[in-house]
């Protein structure tokens, strides 16, 4: 969603425009659903394939370059398998309170282990997103800032999971929106404004990554607060996969840097986290975060498979499945030119530009049996539709290869220069 002043339905507001990306972006989203490019369903099979279970096509085997479990891991042996036995041990999948009453003791066992893991004091949620939404008011009030409300600074690419809680967050302090990256502006802000956040992924979901060491200057110089989104790097850099931001920062964290990940993407289980610097962050998130004052934990299976992914990332399998990860990418970056070749993460954008010729694209795609994600207004900006090809550990090269000879093929017809 976009954070300059946008008309909907007759009125006018700063941080949401819903009424006005459903009218520009109907027309698109009904063709995708019509051509069977969302919304889609089946079952996976080893590897990356999918075995589809409905629609025109089903019973087709195509080959996924949708899912983001960049290692590989979403199923593998050990996670499902863990998974099932914390169902077994504990006989419950949920328990129906706040986590401020009541708790399975293996969430504790889990984020004890996470703590551990990533040099960090860990709380385990449900979502990502829900974990950004008990994280940024508190972030706002100034009770992590000393007592005064920081200026809110989002990256203007920042993930929808982030940019939605704008209008709360506008309720506790003021909020702005720079430039995808741009240090100058940000530090333009931080010298008129005494205490100063900045909302940011760590990898962006379309592409490219936050300049970590720009930011951690910025935070030197003038004590700037960082809340790093890193959902799509976890588990594919560091020993013990910490993830792209915070295997680059600190080894303490310290009372400005909070780091969400994702435990459902790379680290192949389910949920999100928050990796905090200290045991006063730690208590008033337990107290007054939204999710955890007012909500339940991730779910017994959940927490099993996630422990099973940690005992993984304390093995060199994790090396391993990085490895294979970064060969893959490179393998992709020698056949087809992006914006995003030759960096070390798994996300590859295909520019179409129009909206309608990059779902006739992607729908060629998944004809040949591959499924990537035809991406438009509002997750791009107008003009700048095409597909996302999520690479992972698991893909076949010769798979793989044959993909690129497509996306070459198809290029010559409807591609413009990447």
């Amino acid at each position: 969603m976009k954070t300059t002043e946008a008309s909907g339905g007759g009125r006018t507001s700063r941080f949401r425009n819903t009424a006005s990306v459903i009218d520009r972006t109907r027309l698109y989203f009904e063709e995708a659903h019509r051509r069977g490019l969302m919304a889609v369903y089946g079952r996976s099979v080893p590897g990356r394939a999918i075995s589809l279970t409905g629609g025109e096509r089903r019973g087709n085997t195509i080959t996924d370059y949708v899912r983001c479990s960049y290692l590989g891991l979403d199923n593998h042996p050990a996670i499902v398998a863990g998974a099932i036995g914390a169902i077994e041990q504990y006989g419950a999948l949920h328990w129906s309170c706040a986590r401020t009453r009541l708790n399975f003791a293996l969430i504790g066992d889990l984020e004890e282990t996470l703590s551990q893991l990533f040099r960090a004091r860990v709380i385990a949620y449900s979502t990502v997103m829900v974990a950004n939404m008990g994280a940024l008011p508190i972030i706002a009030s100034g009770h992590l800032t000393r007592g005064q409300r920081p200026v809110m600074v989002f990256d203007r690419l920042a993930h929808a999971s982030l940019a939605f809680h704008k209008p709360v967050v506008a309720e506790e302090t003021q909020v702005e929106a720079i430039s995808h990256n741009d240090l100058d502006a940000l530090e333009q802000i931080c010298r008129k404004h005494p205490v100063v956040a900045y909302v940011c992924d760590g990898v962006y979901s379309m592409g490219g990554f936050a300049p970590i060491g720009g930011l951690l200057q910025l935070q030197e110089k003038y004590g700037l607060f960082l809340y790093i989104d890193d959902a799509h790097g976890i588990s594919l850099f560091g020993d013990n996969g910490e993830g792209f931001a915070r295997s680059l920062l600190p080894r303490d964290l310290g009372e400005r840097t909070i780091v969400a990940a994702s435990l459902g993407k790379g680290f192949g289980a389910s949920g999100g986290m928050l990796m905090l610097g200290t045991a006063r962050q730690e208590t008033l998130f337990r107290r007054y975060s939204m999710p955890h004052a007012f909500s339940a934990s991730p779910n017994v299976a959940a927490i099993g498979a996630a422990l099973a992914s940690a005992d993984i990332h304390r093995t060199t399998e994790l090396q391993t499945r990085q490895g294979r990860l970064a060969e893959r990418i490179a393998f992709f970056d020698e056949r087809i030119d992006t914006d995003q070749r030759n960096t070390p993460l798994p996300i590859r954008m295909i520019k179409v530009g129009d909206e309608l010729a990059s779902i006739d694209f992607a729908e060629r795609l998944l004809d040949e049996g591959y499924y990537t994600s035809v991406t438009f207004f509002p997750t791009v900006a107008h003009g700048h539709a095409g597909i996302r090809i999520c690479l992972t550990a698991s893909h076949d090269l010769t798979d793989l290869e044959r993909l690129c000879a497509k996306i070459l093929s198809y290029g010559q017809q409807t591609l413009t220069a990447a």
